[in-house]
C-alpha cells in the first residue's frame, strides 16, 4: 500500500495585495473583515495544494490584531499546512504589512484556518500525510496539533455545559458575576 504524503513546503504560500481606500473602515484603517477574507483564500490555496482536493474553512483559530493596517500598504500573507488530520488540514498563517515610503515592515497578526478537503460528490476526502524537514516544521506541527486538540474541546464543552445548566443557574450566574442584565 502507498501511503501519500507531502512535504510542508509542497503547500507554502505567500499572497500580497495593496490595500486600497475602498477596503477601510469608518476610523480609516483596513477592516479585520477585509484581512479575514484574504486569509481564507489564503488558507483555501494552501490546503488545496496540499490535498489536491477543494477545501472548504472548518475553523479560524487564534485571529488577534496586533496592529492596524494602513491605506496604501502592502499586506503579506504567508502559509503553509502545518497539522493534517484524516480530512483535514491546519494552515498557519503570518501576516505582515509593508509600508513602501518608510520600507517598515510589521507583523500585524498570525492565525491559524482548519480546512477540511472535499472530493468532487462533496464528500470528505483523506489528505496526504505531512513530511516534516526541519525543527521548525516540526514545532509548528506539535502546535498544529495542540491547537486541533482544544479546538475539539472547546466544541464539546461549548455543546455539553450550557444544555446541562439549569437556567436557574445560568440566570444567578449571570446577574451575581457577569455584566448582563435579564430583564
Amino acid at each position: 500500500m502507498e501511503i501519500n504524503q507531502k512535504s510542508a513546503l509542497d503547500s507554502e504560500t505567500e499572497y500580497t495585495e495593496l490595500m486600497i481606500p475602498s477596503y477601510a473602515n469608518f476610523g480609516g484603517k483596513i477592516h479585520g473583515g477585509i484581512l479575514l477574507s484574504l486569509m481564507d483564500k489564503v488558507a483555501f490555496i494552501c490546503a488545496s495544494k496540499h490535498s489536491g482536493q477543494y477545501c472548504v474553512t472548518v475553523a479560524v483559530e487564534g485571529v488577534e490584531f496586533k496592529q492596524a493596517v494602513e491605506v496604501g500598504e502592502l499586506v503579506t500573507i504567508k502559509a503553509s499546512v502545518i497539522f493534517v488530520g484524516k480530512t483535514t488540514m491546519i494552515v498557519g498563517m503570518r501576516v505582515e504589512s509593508f509600508k513602501p515610503t518608510e520600507g517598515i515592515i510589521r507583523h500585524t497578526n498570525s492565525c491559524y484556518f482548519t480546512m477540511a478537503a472535499k472530493d468532487s460528490e462533496g464528500n470528505l476526502a483523506v489528505v496526504p500525510g505531512l513530511i516534516l524537514k526541519t525543527d521548525e516544521q516540526l514545532r509548528r506541527y506539535c502546535k498544529g496539533k495542540i491547537i486541533r486538540k482544544l479546538s475539539l474541546e472547546k466544541r464539546e464543552l461549548l455543546k455539553s455545559a450550557v444544555k446541562d445548566q439549569l437556567i436557574q443557574d445560568l440566570r444567578q450566574e449571570c446577574q451575581e458575576v457577569d455584566k448582563c442584565f435579564i430583564a
